[in-house]
């Protein structure tokens, strides 16, 4: 089972490391999100982009320490179901945004499980 769990935190970790990479790759901002990586929305979006570097980090970590997997669990719960409410509320839009909302959608399934084990076993 804690093969499982691990392969579902990596999993997890796997979602962000996309819009984190933005932190170590600025020119991504433009590409990903068609904003320039230099003005204010650019600079929010990188910022963003440390936030999923955290979520990514918690996941890696929950991997190898399971006392750290109920922490884990609601950094990634907080960043997925936030953005898919707030998403919902902007009247799900096509287009790229469908896409992180989809994968998101998706990734809660691992994130169920590893959150499940986490809050039944400690």
């Amino acid at each position: 089972m804690e093969i499982l769990v691990r392969i579902c935190w990596f999993a997890l970790a796997l979602v962000h490391v996309a819009p984190a990479a933005v932190v170590f790759s600025p020119g991504l901002v433009e590409r990903l999100y068609g904003a320039s990586p230099d003005g204010e929305t650019g600079v929010l979006l990188v910022h963003r982009g440390a936030l999923f570097l955290t979520v990514v980090a918690a996941a890696v970590f929950a991997a190898f320490d399971p006392p750290s997997r109920r922490l884990a669990s609601l950094v990634a719960a907080i960043s997925m179901i936030g953005f898919l409410i707030i998403y919902a509320r902007a009247g799900t839009p096509i287009g790229p945004l469908r896409t992180i909302a989809m994968t998101d959608a998706v990734a809660l399934i691992p994130l169920a499980f590893v959150g499940w084990r986490a809050w039944l076993t400690h």
